[in-house]
């Protein structure tokens, strides 16, 4: 990853999914990789639940994409209510799995991100001990996670930069940032970050908006500002699927289009396993903005 965005010479393009919970989620899962292959995405994250409550789907989702797939595979881990040995367990399996890209995150207790942080007597502080302790274990590129909008533990941006710049001097190579909304809260973030001598490459993170009320719960759980006008937007035409759709998909494609511009290294779609919304944002992105690989 750090070399692709050393070398691509263009925006890059990715997707984040989420290990299956029974049979009917699979299939939506790989039908959803399968969607999202045929686009010669640079690469696919697999989200890594609250304490670990995921661990082993999200290690077997991730061996069979890196596996059964042409994807460039990138394995969440996070240190909540883990043990260090629990989380060298984890890395271990990633390894074996020929997984050598991790995107190591805080996480979030299992009352959310508004729940304080309690550290296992056994675990890690935070996302950069977690990054020191990956790095450690093997060679491995180490991504971590940003906020364009404040973190709702702290809402200090500027704690918030001065932190990830530490992820960066532990080793971490690149960010992928939080759900949000205005093109301007992430070009801020990088600002704070330039200003402290630092760069990291930061990926925005955009989430199609297919239903408002989704929206608005993840909004509030990571702590995102929902603009007004987004708002507007989408409730003009609820009740009326496809027409929500379609407006979701027009913002996803005017912020996109927006950070592009504006110089971001690429997109990081939160895809909540479902890819038409996604694939829609990029056939309006692609032939401007995102050329095919090869």
């Amino acid at each position: 990853m750090a070399e692709l965005l050393a070398t691509a010479g263009r925006p890059l393009f990715s997707f984040e999914l989420f290990p299956p919970r029974d049979e009917a989620g699979s299939r939506q899962l790989w039908q959803t990789v399968r969607e999202l292959e045929a686009l010669g995405a640079d690469f696919v994250s697999v989200t890594y639940g609250a304490s670990g409550s995921t661990r082993e789907r999200t290690i077997g989702a991730t061996e069979q994409i890196a596996l059964t797939t042409t994807l460039r595979t990138v394995a969440h881990l996070t240190c909540a209510s883990q043990s260090r040995e629990q989380l060298r367990r984890v890395v271990g399996a990633y390894a074996a799995a020929g997984v050598r890209h991790v995107l190591a995150i805080r996480g979030d207790m299992p009352g959310g991100p508004r729940e304080p942080w309690v550290k296992h007597p056994d675990g890690l502080d935070n996302a950069t001990e977690l990054v020191r302790l990956v790095r450690e274990l093997g060679d491995f590129c180490v991504g971590v996670g940003a906020f364009p909008d404040p973190h709702p533990s702290s809402c200090d941006a500027d704690l918030d930069a001065r932190i990830l710049v530490e992820k960066a001097r532990a080793g971490a190579s690149y960010a992928i940032t939080q759900l949000f909304f205005r093109p301007e809260d992430y070009f801020a973030l990088v600002a704070r970050v330039r200003a402290l001598g630092c760069d990291l490459p930061i990926i925005p993170g955009i989430m199609p908006i297919t239903n408002v009320r989704q929206v608005a719960r993840f909004a509030e759980l990571s702590g995102a500002a929902l603009p007004e006008a987004v708002v507007d937007r989408v409730e003009a035409v609820a009740g009326d699927d496809d027409a929500v759709r379609r407006v979701g998909t027009a913002i996803g494609t005017e912020l996109s289009e927006a950070l592009l511009d504006g110089g971001a290294p690429g997109l990081h779609f939160y895809t909540q396993n479902r890819s038409r919304a996604t694939r829609e944002i990029y056939a309006n992105l692609a032939s401007r903005l995102l050329p095919r690989r090869g």
